[in-house]
């Protein structure tokens, strides 16, 4: 596989210094498939898409350093030569119907796939980065391998910032095996009781690597050697689905049905997050597609977003608006309280005192 060794930090450099003696605001982006997510920022672009490669690469470190520019696909493709994978099987969403997702734009934005509640989150993968800050300095936070990373690491605060805090230009990332198999289970059920099944798997100790429902059936994937997974199917209730990467793939990427169907095109998409025992169905008149065991609930709603938000407060969760086609005015993530709001604002101010990096992508006023 080709992958360009394209180093244009400097350049970069020279931008971010040039954007602060001017005082003018930028808008970081790489392959721009999350342009979709966050506030939307009005400010001269920083293009990062161009600073790609891999540094480093040993795959008997189950680690990874690539720049930030470089194409998840690019990197996936690498780590399928090894038997390799990322643990948090980030999603490739389209921009103009390409797969132009980076691992910058991964990491800023911090979304994980159908694995994240079994094998780990992308904060869970961050090693360390290499970023260049608000003062138009680089520098590194974290290491290159597990051993190398101790105490609080400044890197994980990369992890949704969404390109708030500093320009990412390097990501160190853990790698896992591939498993050897997978598996997908399926039966009929109620929206409850997925969910009450969904919890009483989290009493066993199986290889689930994801769980959903939607379309009134209960999914579930398990991940192992084809006799584990023999061993499995005694254990857990369903039929097998064949050819079912298909279906994992297109809730990752949201390119399944549920996310493309036209009937939905007028309507917000939610992205609520609960606890994984939330047994209540949320009182929305939308279609809801249910993944991580009940603890990620995509809903379609043309609701009120202080009502939404008013429900997912009442379950301990939080809702963000993950898409929006109205194009109205409404804050893509919920209003922090006052002392929160604080503590991120004089982060902000540390780590980009000129205020010049994606301005209010997240929330109004940082």
């Amino acid at each position: 596989m080709n992958i360009i060794d394209n180093d244009i930090s400097t350049e970069l450099q020279a931008q971010v210094k040039q954007a602060i003696s001017n005082q003018e605001p930028l808008y970081i982006h790489g392959g721009n498939s999350k342009l979709f997510y966050g506030n939307a920022v009005d400010a001269t672009p920083l293009d990062i898409s161009a600073h790609t490669g891999i540094i480093n690469y040993d795959p008997s470190e189950l680690c990874i350093t690539v720049r930030a520019g470089t194409k998840l696909s690019d990197i996936e493709a690498l780590l399928a030569e090894n038997n390799q994978i990322l643990a948090f099987e980030p999603p490739h969403y389209l921009y103009n119907s390409q797969d132009t997702a980076t691992i910058g734009g991964t990491i800023a934005s911090g979304i994980s796939g159908p694995s994240r509640a079994y094998t780990g989150s992308a904060r869970d993968s961050i090693l360390g980065v290499n970023i260049i800050n608000g003062s138009g300095e680089i520098a590194n936070f974290g290491g290159e391998v597990m051993k190398n990373v101790a105490g609080y690491d400044l890197s994980r605060m990369m992890l949704r910032s969404l390109g708030t805090l500093g320009v990412i230009l390097n990501v160190s990332i853990r790698v896992i095996p591939k498993p050897e198999h997978n598996i997908t289970l399926a039966f009929e059920a109620s929206q409850s009781e997925a969910l009450s099944y969904f919890q009483d798997l989290r009493k066993n100790t199986l290889p689930i690597t994801a769980t959903a429902w939607l379309d009134n059936t209960a999914l579930i994937r398990l991940s192992a050697s084809e006799q584990v997974l023999q061993s499995c199917k005694e254990k857990v209730k369903g039929d097998e689905r064949l050819n079912a990467d298909g279906l994992w793939q297109g809730i990752r990427d949201h390119t399944h049905e549920f996310f493309t169907d036209t009937k939905n095109d007028d309507k917000p998409l939610w992205r609520f997050s609960l606890p994984p025992a939330t047994p209540e169905k949320i009182q929305l008149d939308g279609e809801e597609l249910i993944e991580w065991g009940g603890a990620q609930r995509w809903i379609y709603s043309n609701a009120p977003a202080n009502i939404i938000r008013d429900i997912a407060k009442s379950q301990k969760g939080y809702a963000t608006l993950f898409r929006n086609p109205n194009n109205e005015n409404i804050s893509h993530f919920p209003e922090l309280e006052p002392a929160l709001f604080a503590l991120h604002k004089r982060l902000k101010n540390q780590m980009d005192p000129q205020g010049i990096f994606n301005p209010s992508r997240i929330y109004k006023g940082l």
